[in-house]
């Protein structure tokens, strides 16, 4: 407050000498050019109008920016406007895409995408958006445009309309597509990724057998996950090679020549030697089956192998029996190894043997297979009743759901 009366007083004391010295001392302007122009006046007066004329100009200035400005903002085709309604399709199209809102999701992004330079990825949104829809046709037709506007991006539009096709379950479509990419980009990962995802998909073992030298090249999966697959793969192919002909020996030379196709490595490996052996069995070739499982068992225990041991019938029950009961010191606890030894008793009429080892698998591990086997064993044995309870908990494993399923109530006599 006291700066205010001393800046006050001061201006006050300016303004006074200023009027004295004005008074005093008026001075004198003349500006003349011959014919043109006759200025004369006091100095003062001449600053003053030099002054006034400086502000004119200044809020002359000041006035055109506000009206070019407010012209920008209210004018609804100016750049800025422009601008700042592309940027709000982007953002609401980009939020109705991940929310779910497919109708709003394409037209905000196709909006985006007709404006903008790079329009690559809301074309792709909004392609997929019409493709959540049904509207396919839209769909492809999208995608074509952005290959117009960016035919550089072929592949990656290319990738997108592969996925899309996929998931409106055009496989023959995706397939004719990504074989195009493939013969152009044959080293790109992921051209090869939804290759061998396709494949999978249609159930194409064979395919993807013969993609798997390039997905190992490429390193397009990881040494784990690669393995698992091929795994999975040459098993599937040895199902199918199974099921291509009838039962009888066209089914088994079928399967012969798809266990034949593997390496020495791979005919050693327990997951494929156990889908070869279950196909035997399935085919009605138990000894040779028999014989397949004893030798990979010889070379190492695997409890999954043991198991499917004992749902074969080989030439010999009882030399079975006996390799079987080989592993037992080894395993004592491993309830297949258990189940599989009871099961191998009861072909060789081992009726108490056959009980107790069942009794033990159970004791390790609550499993359907074996209470049915010891509930079809104690019901011949005439123990009904807990042949009855049995049978009830291994129905009850199969699948806990159906114990807390409503049921009726019984009705009274």
């Amino acid at each position: 407050m006291k700066r205010f009366y001393v800046i006050l007083v001061l201006a006050i004391a300016l303004a006074l000498a200023l009027g004295v010295g004005i008074s005093k001392h008026t001075g004198y302007v003349l500006i003349t050019y011959p014919h043109l122009l006759h200025y004369e006046s006091s100095l003062w007066a001449t600053l003053v109008a030099v002054f006034a004329i400086g502000l004119a100009i200044y809020l002359v200035r000041v006035l055109w920016s506000l009206v070019a400005t407010s012209g920008g903002v209210v004018n609804p085709w100016s750049r800025r406007n422009r601008s700042r309604r592309v940027q709000i399709a982007i953002e609401q199209g980009q939020m109705d895409l991940a929310e779910g809102r497919w109708a709003s999701a394409e037209r905000h992004l196709h909006r985006a995408a007709e404006a903008e330079r790079q329009p690559l990825l809301y074309y792709i949104g909004a392609a997929r958006a019409a493709n959540e829809q049904g509207r396919y046709e839209e769909s492809d037709g999208l995608l074509e445009r952005a290959l117009e506007r960016q035919p550089q991006a072929e592949l990656a539009i290319a990738l997108s309309h592969a996925q899309l096709q996929m998931d409106r379950g055009d496989t023959e479509g995706a397939l004719v597509t990504l074989q195009a990419m493939h013969e152009r980009h044959p080293h790109n990962a992921q051209v090869l990724r939804q290759l061998q995802r396709l494949h999978q998909q249609r159930g194409d073992w064979s395919s993807v057998i013969r993609l798997l030298p390039e997905l190992r090249k490429d390193k397009v999966l990881p040494a784990n996950e690669l393995a698992e697959l091929e795994r999975r793969a040459w098993g599937e192919n040895l199902s199918l090679a199974a099921q291509r002909e009838e039962q009888g020996e066209a089914g088994l030379q079928s399967l012969e020549r798809a266990w034949e196709q593997l390496t020495a490595a791979q005919r050693q490996q327990p997951q494929l030697v156990l889908a070869y052996a279950d196909q035997l069995r399935r085919l009605g070739a138990d000894a040779k089956a028999e014989e397949v499982l004893r030798g990979a068992l010889k070379r190492g225990y695997d409890s999954h192998l043991i198991r499917l041991y004992g749902l074969l019938r080989g030439s010999d029950p009882a030399r079975q029996l006996k390799f079987a009961e080989g592993w037992l010191k080894d395993h004592p606890g491993d309830a297949s190894l258990l189940l599989t030894l009871g099961r191998l008793c009861l072909q060789n009429s081992l009726w108490g043997k056959a009980r107790d080892y069942l009794e033990s698998s159970l004791h390790v591990q609550r499993n359907p297979e074996a209470c049915a086997e010891l509930a079809r064993l104690l019901a011949q044995l005439g123990d009904t009743e807990r042949s009855n309870q049995l049978f009830q908990e291994g129905l009850g494993l199969l699948d806990n759901r159906l114990l807390s399923s409503p049921l009726p109530v019984p009705a009274r006599a």
